[in-house]
């Protein structure tokens, strides 16, 4: 018994060299997360879908990314997003007057909406894990009343972690915006629809709903993509 406990400890270091490690941002951190919504006129999305592309194309080659993922929502097809990490604000403004201004040109005849900017700062993220064909991205949007902000941080850490460590599960970054701070954005990215389905029906999960749900100000938006 004794040969095997040490086995286990002897293991335990490589458990966590593999194992996401997450974190919440401090305010010395100066990274910048972005999730845009992009909607486009319904017979212009396969244009729409070439302008992402090379929307990603371009800004993957800019100083200061880190990521940036490009999706295309389920239904309806012709609502985009992005998800974007920028190592800065300097960074972010930069993309915004190269790569993603050449995008706004092209596009804004077939927009039917302003392009939604949000920016955010970690709540409780973790580095990816490595996706294939087939994945799906959920991107959901918590509004909280005000005077519930803390509680609603509070709740989406406690589901953050344990929502990594579910079967299939690649990444869960929750995400508090910066000009509404009482507004989340929550980015979970699924291997395929079958582990996001268990995840939907997971105790854990239908607990954080009955929970969250007497603090929100307003519906609770949970939206599915595909990654271009």
């Amino acid at each position: 018994m004794r040969q095997v406990f040490q086995f286990m400890l002897a293991l335990a270091p490589l458990w966590l060299a593999v194992a996401p490690v997450a974190h919440a941002q401090n305010a010395a951190d100066p990274t910048v997360y972005v999730v845009r919504y992009i909607e486009v006129m319904p017979a212009s999305q396969e244009q729409a879908a070439g302008l992402i592309k090379k929307l990603a194309d371009a800004s993957r080659k800019e100083a200061g990314v880190v990521r940036f993922d490009v999706l295309q929502r389920t239904a309806p097809a012709n609502q985009f997003a992005t998800f974007e990490i920028w190592k800065d604000q300097a960074s972010l403004d930069a993309h915004g007057a190269a790569a993603h201004k050449q995008f706004l040109d092209a596009a804004q005849p077939l927009l039917i909406a302003p392009v939604d900017d949000r920016l955010c700062i970690a709540i409780d993220t973790a580095p990816p894990q490595a996706g294939g064909e087939g994945a799906i991205y959920a991107i959901t949007h918590v509004d909280v009343g005000p005077p519930n902000r803390d509680a609603g941080i509070a709740l989406l850490k406690t589901v953050a972690g344990p929502s990594r460590k579910e079967n299939g599960n690649l990444a869960f970054d929750a995400l508090q915006q910066t000009s509404r701070t009482n507004h989340f954005e929550v980015v979970e990215i699924w291997k395929d629809q079958k582990a996001e389905d268990a995840h939907e029906i997971e105790a854990a999960t239908k607990d954080y709903r009955a929970k969250v749900q007497p603090l929100l100000g307003a519906h609770y938006d949970r939206r599915w993509y595909k990654p271009l």
